[in-house]
């Protein structure tokens, strides 16, 4: 069982996490949907058509996840665009049409971090909140106690990082989280635990209490 200092920093996590990624007013600029062959899957779902609906859906919030973690929005997008192709490929895979969007969230947090991993970015000097160096589509009203979150939430290791995002944003399950990411149920644990520890030390750190 969670202990109350976890269910907080879950409950804060999940409040900034849907602040972050509502769909902004503005749309993403030059997105279009991508176009897939029509697949079968399930009981004659029309993929073309339901990959469509989901970029509509979720290609928005999408963007703004990648942005978390990249400093420049036409690599978000670029990312974005890129897990959809994924997607369209390996739909096939995919046996419940609810699990896509959480799917497409785990595939964007991973083509993040190897992105970053290849040092295209420098998270450190150009960040979303810096309001001088993000686009209008990037700003937000976020609660000072929210931009903490999610300035804390970059600060952890991948494997964290994005089963803290599954679990609160997506409201996963430890089961469905492990099926997603492709790790075991203890390590999903194991992340999850570790990623609130480090975000409660990170949130309290001296001189900056979390409220």
């Amino acid at each position: 069982m969670e202990s109350s200092c976890a269910v907080d920093v879950g409950e804060g996590l999940r409040a900034a996490l849907l602040a972050w990624m509502r769909p902004p007013v503005l749309a993403m600029a030059g997105a279009m949907p991508i176009a897939v062959q029509p697949v079968a899957i399930g009981s004659g779902i029309d993929v073309d058509a339901f990959v469509v609906q989901l970029f509509r859906a979720e290609g928005q919030s999408l963007v703004r996840l990648a942005r978390l973690f990249v400093d420049d929005r036409n690599a978000a997008e670029d990312l974005v665009q890129e897990a959809f192709i994924r997607l369209s490929r390996s739909v096939h895979r995919i046996t419940d049409p609810d699990r896509a969007p959480a799917y497409l969230r785990s595939i964007v947090l991973n083509l993040a971090r190897d992105h970053n991993r290849r040092g295209f970015v420098s998270l450190r000097h150009r960040l979303p909140f810096d309001h001088e160096a993000a686009s209008t589509e990037d700003q937000i009203d976020l609660r000072e106690d929210q931009r903490r979150l999610l300035e804390a939430l970059r600060e952890l290791p991948p494997r964290q990082r994005d089963c803290l995002v599954l679990r609160y944003y997506d409201e996963l399950g430890i089961d469905d989280i492990a099926e997603t990411m492709g790790i075991s149920r203890n390590s999903v644990k194991t992340h999850l635990t570790r990623g609130i520890s480090g975000l409660s030390k990170l949130l309290d750190k001296p001189g900056e209490p979390w409220t």
